[in-house]
């Protein structure tokens, strides 16, 4: 039951504290406190009552669930930028509201994904591993050799926001940038990048040595890099993944690590996330990180604000700032 005439607010995950202090001072709040995923039938009982739902990216919004919907939800307020697991349309089609929280990720996303592009070539976790199991006997001349990374050539797949803030970075470590993209950026953000533009990613693949996703998850994106595409990079190429898992095939991708046939990997995101490949998990040259490309407390801060802002707008029949739309529809103001 609601405690006021305010909308009754569902949480689905723990937020930040002062994020779930506003929410409760400003809504009737619902928060989950357990911080444990809730289930399809736990998701469908909240839709059955609430005003606006504010849901992450490991909630599967499907269909089912809107359908369930009872007739005041009318805002679905993501606390993420990406919006695959919510089914838009279906949303849309019952005339509730969908939000995400675009543009405060981005420099996170692009520190993190940097630190990969670092950390994989000079195999830093490999060396962490063996300190922490006792063997790390000294300095040798031989030991853990890697690469560096100045003047090695970088390739973009992606070259949204977060694309264009990891090529700034490569920059500044004397990589040479290159992308591919649905189209080349505006020439003077290309030359601002010093970044050269691959229309075939094939041909891209094959002359760099370090790749970084970057791109969206679409139909077009699913498997992108797929056996084929691996088996173009060189054995001594490096992969990193900071976007969403299933843009690589990962048993393809454990297969060519494991064959030798590609250097290295860091990854951010997995293919059916939190489950993992088990080719990949005894690799010694991959970084598994769990996810947390956007972990910062200023940016969970700043994702937690939009959520605030898009509730507020939609309960003032504003113009919510942060709408997503299904392909191919037009914009009608929140009511």
């Amino acid at each position: 039951m609601k405690k006021s005439d305010n909308p009754l607010v569902v949480v689905t995950r723990k937020l930040p504290d002062d994020i779930e202090g506003r929410l409760s001072d400003l809504f009737d709040s619902r928060l989950n406190l357990t911080d444990i995923a809730m289930t399809k039938a736990e998701l469908i009982e909240a839709v059955a009552d609430c005003d606006v739902l504010v849901p992450t990216v490991t909630d599967i919004i499907d269909k089912d669930i809107i359908d369930a919907a009872g007739p005041n939800l009318r805002l679905i307020a993501n606390f993420g930028a990406g919006t695959d697991h919510i089914d838009v349309a279906a949303a849309h089609a019952r005339g509730v509201v969908v939000t995400n929280t675009p543009g405060v990720l981005t420099e996170d996303t692009a520190d993190f994904t940097m630190a990969l592009i670092l950390a994989v070539p000079r195999r830093l976790v490999e060396g962490d591993r063996l300190t922490r199991a006792g063997g790390f006997m000294g300095w040798k001349p031989t030991s853990l050799l890697g690469h560096r990374v100045r003047g090695k050539k970088l390739g973009i797949v992606g070259m949204g926001r977060i694309g264009q803030a990891v090529a700034r970075r490569a920059s500044a470590f004397g990589l040479s940038v290159h992308y591919h993209n649905r189209r080349p950026v505006p020439t003077p953000i290309e030359d601002a990048l010093s970044a050269t533009y691959w229309e075939d990613l094939d041909a891209m693949l094959s002359e760099v040595d370090i790749v970084s996703i970057n791109c969206p998850k679409t139909p077009s994106t699913y498997h992108l890099m797929n056996a084929e595409r691996l088996s173009k990079m060189s054995p001594s190429s490096y992969i990193v993944n900071t976007s969403r898992g299933d843009v690589i095939d990962e048993a393809a991708l454990a297969a060519a690590l494991a064959d030798g046939k590609i250097g290295g990997a860091g990854l951010d995101v997995y293919e059916n996330e939190p489950k993992i490949h088990s080719g990949l998990m005894g690799l010694q040259n991959v970084i598994l990180a769990p996810h947390i490309g956007s972990a910062t407390h200023e940016s969970r801060r700043e994702m937690g604000e939009k959520v605030l802002i898009n509730i507020r707008a939609w309960m003032d029949h504003h113009k919510v700032p942060d709408r997503v739309l299904p392909p191919g529809s037009k914009y009608s103001k929140a009511s």
